[in-house]
């Protein structure tokens, strides 16, 4: 049985980042995009902390017809490695809680369990936001004219399972990437800003407001 948070009413979990002991924290950006294939926004914030970073936000939109409420945070080590990412909400009447570890040498465990699905990724790529593409462009550190393949651990929908998607990113200006997805058929110029956060991602997103 999970302990009551001290100072809180019964039946009250502490969030994410209290339990991480960064309620305080200033966050060190914020993002808010809209969806361009059907409705739906997307905030998001980022934490620098001792040893790393954290994204926490919460995505709002429409999948397969059905209304989808996503929170959502990702914590990486300095270099931009992910070590954790977690999913809770809502899709549809279901309920969704799902967690993702690297376990070391590129594997993952997904609710604890190994999936050997996914072996060999760096990055978790929650496809229903474009904020895990800023943790694939600050791990890469591309410069103009170099291109590189970053394999994800990304988060299927509606299925909610993490399955191995090749990716590949070339950074062709300062502020543009040539990203390429072929399993999903995707393939699109993406302009991101200083922070690497996406501001266009064409035909799926557009940054609205950042500070």
């Amino acid at each position: 049985m999970e302990a009551k948070a001290r100072g809180r009413p019964a039946g009250t979990a502490a969030s994410p980042a209290a339990r991480h002991g960064e309620e305080n924290l200033q966050p060190a950006a914020t993002f808010f995009w809209r969806r361009l294939d059907h409705p739906g926004h997307d905030g998001c914030r980022l934490f620098r902390l001792a040893d790393g970073w954290r994204l926490a936000g919460m995505a709002v939109f429409r999948e397969a017809g059905r209304p989808c409420q996503f929170s959502y945070e990702v914590e990486t080590d300095a270099a931009w490695l992910t070590r954790r990412a977690g999913v809770s909400g809502y899709l549809g009447r279901r309920a969704v809680d799902l967690r993702i570890a690297a376990a070391g040498h590129a594997r993952w465990r997904v609710g604890g369990e190994p999936c050997d699905d996914v072996d060999g990724c760096l990055d978790v790529d929650l496809g229903f936001t474009p904020a895990t593409n800023l943790i694939a462009v600050r791990r890469l550190a591309l410069r103009v004219g170099q291109r590189a393949e970053a394999s994800a651990a990304w988060l299927q929908l509606p299925a909610l399972r993490f399955v191995r998607l090749e990716q590949t990113y070339r950074r062709v200006a300062r502020a543009e990437y040539d990203y390429a997805a072929p399993a999903v058929g995707y393939a699109g110029r993406l302009r991101m800003a200083a922070s690497g956060a996406v501001v266009r991602y064409p035909g799926l997103f557009e940054r609205v407001a950042s500070g």
